[in-house]
This record gives structure tokens, C-alpha cells and sequence, in this order.
């Protein structure tokens, strides 16, 4: 990890459907003084981007090709067929591939889907995006299956979205290239996986270095002063004190003389 060659402000990039405004307002509360910036990215331009060094890490689809970059998954996305909401999709509760099979189902240049094979008939040619292909739909040229996240960023009033029950499904991830595994990189690692402030993990704030290294007060004010390490000196009474004599063999003291 490295802390030396971090920029003053941490990149953040994000594809198109995910949503970082829970993980950002934690930065910001934590981390005030440094920028975060966000870097919106298509899918397909997503890791190139962390290759590239346009941001620091990012919340890319799986899968992550190559050993140069570490990826954490998060979470798993429902996908979901997007029809016209006058289509006989729209009046059930979900679809199955097989319930496909004679529609036509539009599959964008930018599908995140990975499919081998996708359901239904396929359009004369590819849309481009998947927001062509949400114009497709609304025209009633097609189908489309994206993940939901996708279905409600390009939610429109005419169309309607249902869970497909046999299809791949999309997992986020949180992206970051190895050989820049920065502190900043780190503490925004700590917090997608929900660590404290006060987790070993994290690096304390400058505020918190220097409570460190007051002195602890003891109660009632004043701090703490160590004992002397040497032996203490054994007291001689005075003379005429009212002391009592010991001999001077240092045995038991001497009986008392009687005066004549």
C-alpha cells in the first residue's frame, strides 16, 4: 500500500445503473478534506478506465478480465424483461426464457448479460445501447432483458418491467488496479464493506493522532508521577527527642537508668 503517490482527490467511476450516494455521503462525513469525484463510465468502457488511470477504483460490472485488477463482489442484480405496459408480459407476476420464444428480443451492443444464447427471435439488427434499445421497446419493435437496476434508470410511463426466472444474472463489484492499492483506495474499501471509524483497519484521522499522544490526566486533575527507585533512608532520632534508645549492637532497646 502506498500513500505517498495518492492524488489530492479520490476518483471514483460507477456504470450505469448503480447507485453510490450512500457510499459517498460516508466519505464525505469521514473524509472532508479530501474531494471525492465521480466518474460516470459505460460497462463497456468501465475497466479500461481503471487501466487508464481516469479513477482510482470503481463500481464495475463482473466479470473482471486480467490479474492486474481486484475486484470485491457486492451484490447480485434480479434480471428483468422491459415490454410496452399494453403487452401480455405486463399481466403476469414473471417470465421464463421459454415464455420468450416467439417474441423478439432486442440485445444492445452494451448488454451486460453475458449471454450465450439470449431468448426469443433476434431483432433484424443491434441497438447500439441499451437506451436505444429502451426507444425499441417503447415502439413496440421488441423485448428487452437488462438488469433491473437498468429497467428503473430508464424507467418510462408506457413501459412495464417482470422478473425473468431462467436468466443470468449481473454482479456488481467494487474495482481498483493492484498495483495502485492506495491508502485512500483502502479507506474506501472500509467503507463498501461497512468497517467503523474506529475499525483496526482504518488509519486514524489527524485529529485522532493527536489524542493519542496527550498524556492520560488522572482523576482530580494533575497527571500521574512515577515512584523513585531508590531505597529509602532510615531516619536517626535527635537527641533529647523522646526517642527511644537502641544499643548499639542494634539489638533490643537498653532498659532505662535509675537515677541516684
Amino acid at each position: 500500500m502506498t500513500g505517498s503517490d495518492a492524488s489530492p482527490s479520490f476518483r471514483l467511476a460507477y456504470v450505469p445503473g448503480v447507485t453510490p450516494t450512500k457510499w459517498v455521503r460516508i466519505w464525505n462525513e469521514r473524509l472532508p478534506d479530501v474531494p471525492l469525484t465521480l466518474v460516470p463510465v459505460s460497462a463497456v468502457e468501465a475497466l479500461g478506465a481503471l487501466r487508464g488511470g481516469a479513477a482510482d477504483a470503481g463500481f464495475v460490472r463482473l466479470p473482471v478480465d486480467g490479474t492486474d485488477l481486484s475486484a470485491i463482489p457486492l451484490y447480485t442484480e434480479t434480471t428483468v424483461v422491459v415490454a410496452p405496459k399494453d403487452h401480455v408480459v405486463a399481466a403476469v407476476d414473471e417470465v421464463s426464457a421459454e415464455d420468450l420464444a416467439d417474441e423478439v428480443v432486442l440485445h444492445p451492443l452494451d448488454d451486460t448479460l453475458g449471454w450465450e444464447r439470449p431468448p426469443g427471435q433476434p431483432a433484424f439488427e443491434r441497438p447500439a445501447t441499451t437506451a436505444d434499445a429502451i426507444e425499441l421497446v417503447a415502439a413496440g419493435i421488441g423485448l428487452l432483458v437488462v438488469p433491473q437496476s437498468l429497467a428503473r434508470l430508464h424507467h418510462r410511463k408506457d413501459l412495464t418491467y417482470r422478473p425473468l426466472t431462467d436468466a443470468p444474472e449481473s454482479r456488481v463489484a467494487l474495482s481498483w488496479p493492484q498495483d495502485a492499492t492506495t491508502d485512500m483506495v483502502e479507506d474506501f474499501i472500509g467503507i463498501v464493506r461497512g468497517r467503523t471509524v474506529n475499525s483496526s483497519r482504518g488509519r486514524p484521522r489527524p485529529t485522532e493522532e493527536k489524542q493519542q499522544q496527550k498524556p492520560k490526566r488522572q482523576p482530580g486533575g494533575g497527571t500521574r508521577r512515577q515512584p523513585t527507585t531508590g531505597k529509602p533512608t532510615a531516619r536517626t532520632p535527635r537527641s533529647g527527642s523522646g526517642g527511644t534508645r537502641t544499643s548499639k549492637s542494634g539489638g533490643r532497646p537498653g532498659k532505662p537508668r535509675r537515677r541516684s
